[in-house]
């Protein structure tokens, strides 16, 4: 070829080139930013909505419903779900992957816009989901000294850290702020004919800072402001309410309550291994390097608790993203390196000398460099999808070097010069490698345009193991040559010769045999071909396989209303049986709300999160995964004893971002009380099948709520409005925020009034709460209202408009996704449900039912772009076809290796069948190469095939072992983050296997079926 004939002529040109381009790649890879997977921007949005006061059927009855309505008919719009709690709505919009959010949010907003909503209702406000709205790291703060500085510290660590270039924010949960609690006392409210809201005008009326008009002085414009502020807890203390009429003293606001700093109420608090602690969040930018924030927010933070001010402060890191990226990043590097020294080996075996193996190992950096300048150009990012890609083709990146390598070395053997010989070899399977790389490459493009989440996983992954089989194509026919025309010299080992002649001599007999019996060999491969698609069947499938990240939490919920004492309680039994195993690093508990509550902006009395931390994986016996299975029954039956209606649930998140081990579906119904029958029937069926642990739904059970309806004749007479009413009643039992005030630390502290908690906290002393009418009187509550306790609503759920329940299954990891899925149909078909009545399932099923269907179109589009390169390079139909029949002969192989491995079908396992018929093409596209070629040089074609499977078998099985062997390390699994590529590398390995040993016997059959002089070969003889 002509440029190889350059690169041989111009040695020192191609030597600049290439220095060249391992400066601009090492620059390149300097530059890439390290992350754990591509970005994934799903097309989700939410409206929320705040109704204060308003019940959940009121909100879901003027609110939920007409917003439901308006959105349901935007363009691209495939769910809508609704969440409707008291005082709240939350409208959850899921859109199709070719939805752009940024281009729908106009359209949204006029929509909003529109609905007639309640005056009392605030203005909906639309969020997209923003992958950099979650934390990249987590740690827990606990102090070693006085637990009340703990917050003090933690908010100048917060500002401290805040430093770090890439953070965004660092958020504090877990508060422990303190405030000023001015808790009245009702009876002296009383005796001097006060009410709350006169404590509440009183501070508010003595904290004062007003900007007043400027003011001409001595020729000078000077501003003006009025100031009157209280600066601590004496002087609120000391506020003079009113004046006793008996003996003239001054009342006070000390006179007529209880003043004290107290911890801030939010209804939670946080505990790290069972000790005081706050929860710190980092989020980091948008383009910022994970890996990098990571790194400096650790070396930022160990430098701040060596400080004196910081000695008291404990850190455990409980989750650092930054962390795991290293450790995938670096392990699948290893599994490149290691995979790249095996295949070298490969060579060092094969061709018997140094220079060989040295000129083809040039082969594998300089193409990992130039994949990573096109990577850098690309904008890619360097992540465990990008470097397995490298990891995949660590392999098959020397394919074509040892192909133009070894017919170099057969030409010397015939005695040509180096320089002759190289052109020669180089020149003679050129356009057969080019053909190789084109159809492998051609095997990529369908993935590139599959859309949805796997199409933004994988489309790094298929344009990365482009780039880099591109590159190897131009080494091949560039450095290669130049190499070897410089440096193979004529070899003369004799031993050597005899040996390959002898292992030739019995290859050719095989051949023979195999020509003299085509129907044998034609039936055993399709019997082969059969028993490998049973034996498919029987591995099951699941979407994408689970990462370890040795990080999970636990939620944790008792009956509604329960106190918050009783849901600690139930915390510390669990925290307990934690405390006991030994794979356990740390643990944080926060009680009295969620994660999902915090972004609510809420909490619940009754609910807790847990979140825990095992020790590295090398330092475990079991993944997370069966430590999960292992302690979820000792946890459950603790939770149980503390509290019986305790129900734990156990939730792992995986690097892809789907939960591992769980199937999701819902059941829909416009009739609730049909729906209420179907939800029964189908959680006992449920959670009756083997392998499944735990059943749970998001149907919350009614709530006990006090409810005082207001008797409007009594009320009238004296003298109030139910609105009057209802603002007292509210005021007394959440307390008001006064104002606040800037002690002398420069501390802000908030200023509550409140009655005594054993007016507020107790129902028959809450009846007798005095309600002070505009004429000075006061009436006891239960005058003026009917108080009773009455069941209400908690949460009412919505799916595209109808009543909804969405159930979670949790699985042992003895089974997946595929196996549980059928059991589940099979339970659901039984139950003959009402044909009004619908299942949809989500999450991993759904994903992987979409995907299988992508992955099988990309499939056929594959096969179709190789033959169509095929038929375009050799200018006919009959030649590739016959290549072609490489193509089934992967199945036996992938049906082997996975079923002895127990590994499922999932989606990087297709993809590694897709990777397969691209590759195994490559063996046949050799063979029948130069078949073609032998038989223009005279030889009958009996003979030429004959001569090229012997002459080809060697590189043959050269590039495969070094692809099989490349592929060893990544189908392992060495250490963490490999889990995602691991089905990938054992599909392509038996794949491979059994392809390429059927294609040295399967291929020259097929060939000679289609030959002219060769079809009746039988007969003849």
């Amino acid at each position: 070829m002509r440029i190889s004939n350059f690169s041989i002529k111009r040695p020192v040109f191609t030597t600049v080139v290439m220095f060249l381009v391992i400066i601009l790649g090492v620059v390149s890879l300097l530059k890439i930013p390290l992350k754990l997977i591509p970005d994934i921007n799903p097309p989700v949005a939410v409206v929320v909505t705040s109704y204060e006061g308003a019940s959940p059927v009121e909100i879901t009855e003027k609110v939920t419903k007409p917003l439901e309505e308006s959105l349901s008919t935007l363009p691209g719009i495939k769910n809508i779900t609704s969440t409707t709690r008291e005082g709240s709505n939350l409208i959850l919009m899921e859109f199709s992957w070719s939805t752009k959010i940024d281009d729908i949010q106009p359209d949204v907003l006029q929509r909003i816009d529109r609905t007639p909503l309640p005056k009392d209702t605030a203005k909906p406000q639309f969020m997209k989901f923003d992958p950099s709205q979650f934390p990249i790291i987590q740690l827990s703060l606990q102090s070693v000294g006085k637990e009340e500085n703990l917050q003090e510290l933690a908010d100048q660590l917060e500002k401290d850290l805040m430093t770090v270039e890439g953070v965004a924010s660092v958020n504090v949960s877990g508060t422990l702020d303190e405030e000023i609690v001015i808790q009245l006392d009702e009876k002296k409210m009383k005796q001097y004919n006060l009410a709350q809201s006169d404590v509440v005008q009183l501070i508010q009326a003595n904290n004062v800072s007003l900007p007043g008009s400027p003011v001409e002085s001595d020729g000078m414009s000077l501003t003006t402001r009025i100031v009157s502020q209280l600066t601590d807890i004496k002087e609120v203390k000391d506020l003079v309410l009113t004046v006793n009429p008996l003996n003239g003293e001054e009342i006070t606001i000390g006179d007529v309550a209880n003043v004290e700093t107290k911890r801030k109420e939010t209804g939670s608090f946080t505990r790290a291994n069972e000790q005081p602690a706050v929860l710190l969040s980092v989020l980091q930018q948008a383009d910022a390097n994970t890996a990098e924030v990571s790194k400096q927010f650790q070396k930022k933070l160990d430098k701040l608790l060596k400080e004196k001010r910081y000695e008291s402060i404990q850190a455990d890191i409980l989750f650092d993203q930054g962390d795991y990226v290293r450790l995938a990043i670096g392990n699948i590097g290893s599994s490149l390196l290691i995979g790249g020294v095996l295949a070298m080996l490969v060579l060092f075996a094969f061709l018997r000398n140094v220079r060989s193996p040295l000129i083809i190992g040039v082969a594998i950096p300089y193409s990992v460099i130039v994949t990573f300048v096109l990577m850098y150009f690309a904008d890619f990012d360097l992540n465990i999808m990008t470097l397995g890609a490298l990891a995949l083709g660590i392999g098959m990146l020397v394919d074509n070097a040892i192909v133009v390598i070894e017919n170099i070395y057969r030409h010397l053997s015939m005695g040509k010069d180096s320089r002759q010989a190289a052109r020669d070899g180089a020149k003679e399977v050129g356009a057969a490698i080019t053909a190789s790389t084109l159809t492998t490459v051609a095997v990529f493009l369908p993935v590139v345009f599959i859309s949805g989440i796997l199409g933004q996983i994988f489309k790094e992954f298929a344009l990365t193991i482009s780039f880099s089989l591109a590159a190897s194509l131009v080494v091949a026919l560039t450095v290669i040559p130049m190499m070897a025309s410089r440096w193979l010299r004529l070899p003369d080992s004799q031993r050597h010769a005899k040996k390959e002649s002898a292992i030739a001599r019995r290859y050719e007999s095989a051949i023979r045999w195999s020509l003299r019996h085509r129907l044998f060999v034609i039936l055993l491969s399709v019997v082969l071909l059969i028993a490998g698609g049973l034996g498919l069947t029987t591995v099951g499938s699941q979407f994408l396989p689970a990462t370890d990240e040795g990080f999970f939490n636990i939620g944790m919920e008792v009956e509604q209303g329960t106190s918050l004492k009783e849901t600690d309680k139930v915390v510390k039994a669990i925290e307990k049986e934690l405390g006991k195993e030994k794979d356990v690093d740390v643990y944080i508990s926060l009680i009295g709300s969620t994660q999902e509550d915090s972004f609510r902006g809420t909490g619940s009395s009754n609910k807790a999160e847990l979140y825990v931390k095992l020790k590295p994986l090398e330092n475990r016996n079991r993944s997370v995964f069966a430590f999960v299975d292992d302690v979820k029954p000792e946890i459950e039956k603790a939770a149980r004893l503390a509290n019986r209606t305790a129900e734990v649930t156990f939730n792992m998140q995986s690097a892809s971002g789907s939960s591992p081990q769980t199937l999701t579906f819902n059941v829909r119904d416009m009739n609730p009380d049909r729906l209420d029958r179907a939800v029964k029937e189908v959680e006992k069926a449920v959670a009756d099948i083997d392998g499944i642990t735990e059943v749970s739904t998001n149907r919350e059970e009614t709530v006990k709520e006090i409810q005082i309806k207001v008797k409007r004749e009594e009320a009238l007479a004296a003298g109030l409005a139910p609105a009057q009413i209802a603002s007292a009643v509210n005021d007394a039992t959440r307390g008001v925020p006064a104002t606040q005030i800037i002690n002398k630390d420069s501390a802000v502290q908030t200023v509550v009034v409140r009655y005594d908690e054993q007016v507020t906290k107790n129902l028959e002393k809450l009846k007798k709460l005095l309600v002070k009418t505009p004429s000075g009187n006061f009436y006891p509550l239960e005058q003026l209202a009917e108080i009773r306790v009455k069941q209400g609503p908690v949460v009412i759920q919505r799916i595209n408009q109808q009543e909804a329940v969405q159930f979670t299954t949790k699985y042992t990891s003895a089974t997946n996704l595929g196996a549980v899925s059928k059991k589940v149909d099979e339970k659901l078909a039984s139950l003959d449900l009402p044909e009004e009545t619908t299942v949809t399932f989500g999450g991993d099923r759904e994903l992987l039912e979409s995907s299988i269907d992508d992955m099988i179109l990309a499939l056929i589009l594959a096969i179709v772009l190789i033959y169509i390169v095929m038929a375009a390079q050799y200018e006919s139909f009959k030649y590739p076809f016959v290549i072609m029949f490489t193509v089934p002969l992967m199945v036996v192989g992938v049906a082997l290796s996975l079923t002895l491995t127990r590994t499922p079908i999932s989606i990087p396992a297709v993809i590694g069948v897709l990777i397969l018929a691209g590759i195994v093409v490559n063996n046949a596209i050799v063979i029948v190469d130069y078949i073609i070629q032998r038989k223009r040089s005279g030889l009958s074609s009996y003979e030429a095939i004959i001569e090229s499977v012997k002459d080809r078998a060697r590189p043959i099985l050269m590039t495969a072992l070094t692809t099989i062997l490349g592929l060893v390390p990544l189908a392992i699994g060495l250490g963490g983050g490999t889990e995602i590529n691991q089905p990938m590398g054992i599909t392509v390995i038996g794949g491979l296997l059994s392809s390429t040993l059927l294609t040295l016997f399967v291929i020259p059959v097929v060939y000679s079926f289609f030959d002219k002089d060769t079809r009746k070969l039988n007969k003849k003889q």
